[in-house]
């Protein structure tokens, strides 16, 4: 839910490599769904170990020293955390742009009322199909689509803000230009996209993981939607799309600027660990929720230390250590591949990229790609 960041600065910028830009903070991993792609492998259960309110407002005070983020509030189901309310104001009133990822099932009048005084400015809903048979059976609980639209409703009358998310797998592939319909008669203020990283649950859904090709052709005809819906749209998890704009767009003519593209100019693929970290309902950070590697604790550590002196987040900046054809892709700066994936497919997460078609030019004159 980046959708205000704090600079326009190119991306691959080394004077840009550590701008804290969001943090997606699990602020619980218990959930009342079970979602075939759960990150998480979330359960409907109490979780030990989770920061306590008082651990909370302190994590806030560290985050707000570090940098100036959108923190977003996730899970699990953010709103199963009874002091959600006190966390997200506390947020607020330090100046943060707070954020939350609610599965859309538990909002009511009130809550989505409490979600505005708390000084929420956007939620985000999933909706992974565009009726209630294919989402539902990705949820795991029938009835979810309803109550998703239930609570987009109340969203809608407390003047809420919010966006859809669609993680993409073969399984729901053709129906995302439903989705987006969808997403637009909701009256949703941005659609994004998210490829399927093999983690927790999603493991074991590998047999539904698009090929390369279905990836490189999904994100081109992202790329043709720009101009055809008012809905702001971004690819999450899938950064070989800042590379597929520079192509298209440079045979297109057009150069890649924040007047042309807006926040896809100044923006990069993978941002684990340069603009981008995640927060455990423990306090363990880690470069995205789908990079299990563990780069501090906030409980031992301050967070902005861990953030500015973590060997791994210097590691993810230095764009030099890609290996593989991501090391020699004239792209490396602009996109970077998912290291989440790498790290899956090799236990190396500077590896390439295993879901990439695109082949290098080995001689690339421009690095930056533009």
């Amino acid at each position: 839910m980046n959708d205000k960041p704090h600079h326009h600065k190119p991306p691959g910028e080394d004077s840009n490599a550590s701008s804290l830009r969001l943090v997606a903070w699990e602020i619980t991993r218990n959930c009342n769904l079970a979602c075939i792609h759960c990150r998480a492998s979330a359960l409907n259960t109490s979780y030990t170990g989770e920061l306590d309110t008082k651990a909370s407002f302190k994590l806030v005070d560290q985050i707000a020293v570090a940098g100036n983020p959108i923190v977003i509030l996730t899970g699990g189901e953010p709103l199963l955390r009874p002091d959600i309310f006190d966390i997200a104001a506390y947020g607020t009133k330090k100046g943060l742009r707070m954020v939350m990822a609610p599965n859309g099932t538990l909002i009511t009048g009130p809550i989505a009322k409490k979600m505005v005084d708390s000084g929420i400015k956007r939620i985000s809903i999933s909706l992974d199909g565009p009726s209630k048979e294919i989402h539902d059976s990705f949820r795991g609980v029938p009835g979810a689509f309803e109550a998703a639209m239930r609570g987009i409703g109340f969203a809608k009358d407390a003047g809420l803000e919010f966006q859809i998310n669609t993680t993409i797998t073969a399984l729901n592939l053709k129906y995302i230009p439903q989705i987006q319909k969808l997403a637009e008669d909701l009256g949703a203020v941005a659609h994004h996209i998210f490829l399927l990283v093999p983690t927790g649950r999603g493991k074991y859904i590998l047999k539904h993981e698009i090929s390369a090709d279905e990836y490189e052709k999904t994100l081109n005809w992202f790329y043709d939607q720009r101009n055809k819906t008012s809905l702001q749209l971004k690819a999450t998890c899938a950064p070989h799309y800042y590379r597929i704009l520079r192509q298209r767009s440079k045979q297109e003519g057009k150069s890649v600027n924040f007047e042309s593209f807006g926040l896809d100019a100044v923006t990069r693929g993978c941002l684990g660990g340069t603009g981008f970290c995640f927060i455990s309902h423990m306090g363990i950070v880690q470069p995205c929720g789908f990079l299990n590697v563990n780069c501090g604790d906030v409980t031992k550590n301050p967070f902005d230390t861990i953030w500015n002196s973590s060997e791994v987040f210097l590691s993810l900046r230095n764009f030099d250590k890609l290996k593989g054809k991501c090391g020699i892709c004239e792209f490396k700066r602009v996109c970077g591949g998912c290291r989440a994936r790498a790290y899956e497919a090799t236990g190396d997460f500077m590896a390439q990229e295993p879901l990439c078609s695109y082949e290098p030019k080995k001689s690339a004159i421009n690095e930056k790609g533009e």
